[in-house]
């Protein structure tokens, strides 16, 4: 592999009951040149967006299995979300990974603590020190398809580092400029301390999202160092380009490292054993900023629900 080149890896799993799924993720990590050392301080970031839609979130046996060969390595392990709507500690229990991750000895936490993260257009935004404190952080999103971004991996679940209601206000903000948002994200997901991705696209959600999809037997749990190479051979593989990604074609402006395909060395398994014929992304995208009233509604919504 040449210096220039990212490791993704592709691993195929028939189902989250897979007993192969711990194998998985040692070889994830293995065949893509990634360590742990005794000691290290890592935050577990799955997709928690919502309570009522278990489908819409990192599934938890990806999450309890991933934290279970972190302990093995000797990390110090929190799982953590800054969650759409309730509670990280509401969503995991909802979506039946609490007693999982208790048998750890983990409980799942909500990422607060905002500390204002200045932008490169004159703004800032409030992301966690929960998360920029911690010695690093391990990514790990649910490949969905977006109403507004068409399709969504492992740079935007870094948009949930961003504290409570401020994601939701930072489309209100942001979105009726073209590009911002995109920008925002990257810049987010450039501040923090992210070591590793690991996608569960085991049965990802398609036809919408971020909440009401449905899922896709695509079979794939996906690792790499570099999110935006994750991200890039995940769009390969839905045969998209960056002329219908914005978030793609942002990072292709930046020219981020992980952008270009010709740069991916596939490890464990190539793309071509896997087929994604069928899986259905948005034919219109929605606005990306928010009504102020959508804004309200939803910032009551979740202050109802961590009242419960």
């Amino acid at each position: 592999m040449t210096q220039h080149e990212e490791p993704v890896a592709y691993f195929r799993l028939l189902e989250y009951e897979s007993t192969f799924m711990d194998v998985a993720i040692g070889l994830i990590f293995e065949e893509t040149g990634f360590k742990i050392s005794p000691g290290t301080k890592v935050l577990v970031k799955p997709n928690l967006v919502s309570p009522k839609k278990a489908l819409a979130c990192t599934h938890p046996n990806v999450t309890i299995s991933l934290c279970r060969y972190l302990l093995d390595c000797g990390a110090v392990v929190t799982v953590g979300d800054s969650p759409g709507y309730g509670t990280a500690a509401q969503v995991s229990k909802a979506i039946g990974m609490t007693s999982g991750l208790a048998a750890l000895g983990i409980k799942p936490i909500t990422l607060g603590r905002p500390v204002p993260l200045e932008l490169s257009f004159g703004s800032s935004i409030g992301i966690s020190r929960d998360a920029l404190e911690t010695d690093m952080i391990i990514n790990v999103p649910k490949l969905k398809a977006h109403g507004q971004f068409l399709v969504t991996g492992a740079v935007k679940n870094l948009f949930g580092t961003v504290v409570g209601f401020r994601k939701a206000f930072a489309h209100t903000r942001f979105g009726e400029t073209k590009g911002l948002m995109e920008k925002m994200i990257l810049e987010v997901a450039a501040a923090m301390p992210v070591a590793f991705n690991l996608m569960d696209a085991i049965y990802p959600m398609h036809v919408t999202g971020p909440i009401s999809g449905k899922p896709f037997a695509m079979n794939l749990l996906a690792g790499s160092p570099n999110p935006y190479a994750l991200d890039t051979a995940i769009y390969m593989l839905l045969g998209l380009s960056p002329k219908r990604v914005q978030l793609w074609k942002e990072i292709t402006n930046q020219k981020i490292n992980g952008y270009n395909p010709d740069q991916i060395k596939y490890v464990i398994e190539p793309p071509d054993d896997f087929d994604t014929t069928g899986f259905i992304l948005p034919e219109i995208l929605s606005p990306m900023e928010f009504e102020i009233v959508r804004l309200i509604k939803g910032r009551l919504k979740s202050i109802f629900s961590r009242m419960r």
